[in-house]
């Protein structure tokens, strides 16, 4: 999830991290379904045809994946300001949602990294799967629901990240941080009940 969604050398790059192994998703075929893995040079020659691996696939290598992802990479190599813009963006919906959180009393935890985001209806502080735990998950089902009636379409769990993409415009954040308004009022009176 993190591969081109934060750097063009992915969250290992903004981390300093040399991994072992890198595996890439779709992004790599330009949201077309593909797939890349690269690691140190011990490990790629375990594949065939240097190691004993066998490594295969009914798409692999396909032209229409792999036309579409050197294009992706290429307007991502070409415009390297878009990784700032996209945190902008983010860290502007973010805000504005908690902004209407606060108005309706809501102590809401945001994550952000680059352009994901993740929100959890909990007062304590997330860093794992026990804190995350401790969120209110009828509140996020009832927040869900009712952004889904504004138009408004999220990761159905608050244990999912968000993203945000090139194509969303400063009117789709406004739009959003309004129906969010709208939505932790409906949180807060079904709560009530």
């Amino acid at each position: 999830m993190t591969g081109f969604r934060v750097a063009y050398g992915g969250a290992q790059s903004v981390f300093g991290i040399k991994p072992d192994l890198t595996c890439l998703g779709k992004i790599i075929g330009g949201g077309l379904p593909v797939g890349a893995y690269g690691g140190r040079r011990e490990i790629m020659e375990m594949i065939s045809p240097a190691g004993p691996v066998y490594q295969a696939g009914t798409l692999s290598g396909n032209p229409l994946a792999m036309t579409a992802g050197i294009t992706t990479l290429t307007l991502l190599a070409e415009s390297p300001e878009i990784y700032e813009k996209l945190a902008q963006k983010t860290t502007a919906l973010c805000a504005g949602i908690r902004k209407q959180a606060e108005k309706v009393g809501f102590d809401l935890q945001f994550h952000q990294l680059g352009a994901m985001f993740g929100m959890f209806f909990t007062d304590q502080p997330v860093y794992d799967y026990e804190s995350a735990k401790t969120s209110n998950i009828d509140a996020f089902n009832i927040f869900f629901h009712a952004m889904l009636e504004k138009g408004v379409y999220l990761a159905p769990s608050q244990f999912e990240a968000g993203f945000m993409s090139a194509a969303h415009s400063e009117e789709d954040i406004a739009a959003t941080i309004e129906a969010s308004a709208y939505a932790f009022e409906k949180v807060r009176l079904e709560l009530a009940k």
